[in-house]
């Protein structure tokens, strides 16, 4: 399958928006304004896309993450909040200490961010949580003020893949680990058949007729197409300055979730 083209580094005036070719400063409105039009119904559709599987792929990240009190996450592209909240559920939340909440929410989309507010307010989440409104590429935080950071499902979506990388690294504390949950191109043969028909004629039709927006999902399909396959994102994260780099693919490589360390 496609993988991200030569043109597609550091420095370029365009990049990849799906299948077009895109400026760069127009990419981000772009991304943008596909959540904002689907945040409302965000959480259902995960459901109806993934048939629900989307909840074991996170809990599978959460365990390999192994929250611990004390630890500080950084969610990057956090969304409506599913991976911060299962982290904090994960947590010994029967303690009064406040460090067992230490949790940042980013994301570049304020319509999603009011999503996971309201939804932390629903869990009782109303300690130890922050939401910070930021693309991934330029992270209003401090040098290594996170233990984990996360990104889930959003790496495709980030402008500048590199500089968005270079961000993820800068703020873990040494020792501390990244970890990237996101859809793969390099489906098992023998379900890529069934995949791409489900990719091609199932979402945009679930796209169309239930979130309002088949050109969103449309566009889904197009950006799992144009992500690295998992050696290819490897290497990038090896040039991000990341070690130990592992990665387990899940669902006949449907998913696959890398973790690297800084040092």
């Amino acid at each position: 399958m496609a993988n991200s083209s030569k043109n597609d580094v550091e420095g370029d005036v365009e990049t990849n928006f799906g299948f077009r070719r895109v400026p760069k400063s127009e990419h981000a409105g772009l991304v943008s304004s596909v959540f904002e039009s689907v945040a409302d119904r965000y959480d259902v559709m995960n459901d109806l896309m993934s048939g629900g599987l989307h909840r074991l792929w996170k809990q599978a990240l959460i365990d390999w993450i192994n929250p611990q009190p004390g630890m500080r996450l950084i969610d990057v592209a956090g969304g409506t909040g599913d991976v911060t909240f299962r982290f904090l559920e994960n947590l010994d939340n029967s303690s009064d200490d406040n460090t067992a909440h230490q949790a940042t929410i980013c994301d570049p989309n304020n319509a999603m961010l009011k999503v996971a507010q309201t939804r932390a307010l629903d869990k009782g989440f109303v300690r130890g949580i922050e939401f910070v409104e930021a693309p991934a590429e330029e992270l209003p935080l401090e040098n290594r003020s996170a233990d984990v950071c996360t990104i889930s499902f959003g790496l495709r979506n980030v402008t500048d893949r590199v500089a968005g990388l270079a961000e993820m690294h800068r703020i873990l504390d040494f020792g501390g680990r990244f970890f990237c949950l996101e859809f793969s191109p390099a489906v098992a043969p023998i379900l890529e058949p069934l995949y791409e028909t489900y990719s091609n004629r199932v979402l945009p039709w679930l796209g169309e007729h239930v979130a309002g927006d088949r050109e969103a999902y449309e566009y889904l399909v197009e950006s799992i197409r144009r992500f690295p396959e998992p050696g290819a994102l490897i290497t990038e994260m090896e040039a991000a300055g990341f070690s130990k780099i592992q990665h387990r693919t899940m669902s006949g490589g449907i998913v696959a979730i890398h973790s690297g360390w800084r040092l």
